[in-house]
C-alpha cells in the first residue's frame, strides 16, 4: 500500500525520525503519532517502514514513509525535500535514531572499513541530517533535535569498542555546538544517552546477553516516552543531555557478559 500523505488539520507540526524501521525509531514515530505530529519515518528498509506507517494510521495518525540511506547526503537531502512538500505543517522536530556496530570491535579484530561503516552511520549521519534541517529551522525560529546515543556516549563504556565509542563520544561535542550556535535562532537539541536497551543492535555483540539480561535492560517505549517529554517542553526550555538506564544497570555491576580484557588488546 502507498505510504499516505498527512492530511488532517492544518498546521499539523511535522516530525522526522530516522531510524525508524525497528526498536527505538520505531517506538519514537509510534508515540510521536499518538503525541499530534504527522510523521516522517526513515530508514533504508521500505517494507519495514510501510508496516511501521500502517500501524500509525490505523490507530488514527499521520505518517509517511520516506527511504534514505544517511551515509549517502545526496538521499538524505532528497528525503528531506520530499517530507518538506507532503507535510502540510512545519518540520519541527528530528530525531536522529539510526546506528549500527559491529561483532568485531576490539583493536585485534577492527578493520578500516567496519571503522568507517559505524562512524559513518553513527556520527556522520547525523551532520548530514541536521544540515538539511537547519536552514528552515533558522527561518521559522523554532526547531529542535534530538541525538540517540548510548550511555557510551556519556560515559566510556569498554564494551562497546573503539569506533561505536568515538562515535557516539563526538555527538555530545556535536550537540554542544548545536545549542551554542542555534540557541540565538530558537534551536535546541539533546544528547540523549540510553543504557542498554533491548534492540538488533544487540545481536552484534561478541557474547550476546541472555534472557534474563534483557528481561531486565530498557524497552524501546521507555526510550520514546523520554523523547516525547522533550518534545513537549516549552520552547524556552533545553535539556542539553539526558541519560537514562535501567535500574538494574550492568554499566555499573557486571561485565560478565563481554570478552575478558586480554581478548581485546
Amino acid at each position: 500500500m502507498p505510504a499516505p500523505t498527512p492530511s488532517a488539520a492544518p498546521h499539523t507540526p511535522g516530525a522526522w525520525v530516522v531510524g525508524s524501521s525497528s526498536g527505538i525509531g520505531r517506538a519514537t514515530a509510534e508515540r510521536l503519532a499518538r503525541d499530534g505530529y504527522a510523521v516522517a519515518v526513515s530508514g533504508r528498509r521500505k517494507e519495514l517502514l510501510d508496516e511501521v506507517v500502517r500501524g500509525i494510521t490505523a490507530h488514527g495518525g499521520r505518517a509517511l514513509a520516506v527511504p534514505v540511506d544517511v551515509t549517502d547526503a545526496a538521499s538524505v537531502d532528497a528525503a528531506h525535500t520530499d517530507i518538506t512538500a507532503a507535510l502540510d505543517g512545519p518540520l519541527e522536530l528530528l530525531v536522529c535514531s539510526a546506528g549500527t556496530n559491529v561483532r568485531n570491535r576490539w583493536w585485534s579484530e577492527l578493520t578500516p572499513a567496519d571503522f568507517d561503516l559505524v562512524v559513518d552511520t553513527n556520527l556522520n549521519a547525523v551532520t548530514r541530517c541536521a544540515l538539511t534541517v537547519l536552514p528552515g529551522f533558522r527561518q521559522a525560529g523554532f526547531g529542535q533535535i534530538v541525538v540517540v546515543s548510548s550511555w557510551a556516549g556519556w560515559q566510556y563504556m569498554s564494551a562497546a569498542g573503539a569506533a561505536y565509542s568515538a562515535g557516539k563520544t563526538a555527538l555530545g561535542a556535536l550537540v554542544h555546538t548545536l545549542n551554542d550556535q542555534g540557541g540565538r535562532s530558537g534551536i535546541r537539541a539533546t544528547h540523549l544517552c540510553p543504557g542498554e536497551v533491548v534492540t538488533d543492535i544487540l545481536r552484534t555483540r561478541p557474547v550476546p546477553p541472555p534472557e534474563e539480561e534483557t528481561a531486565r535492560m530498557l524497552d524501546p517505549d521507555d526510550v520514546a516516552e523520554a523523547i516525547s517529554w522533550l518534545a513537549g517542553l516549552r520552547a524556552k526550555v533545553c535539556v542539553n543531555e539526558l541519560v537514562l538506564t535501567p535500574v538494574h544497570n550492568r554499566m555499573y555491576v557486571d561485565t560478565s557478559a563481554y570478552p575478558p580484557r586480554e581478548a581485546r588488546a
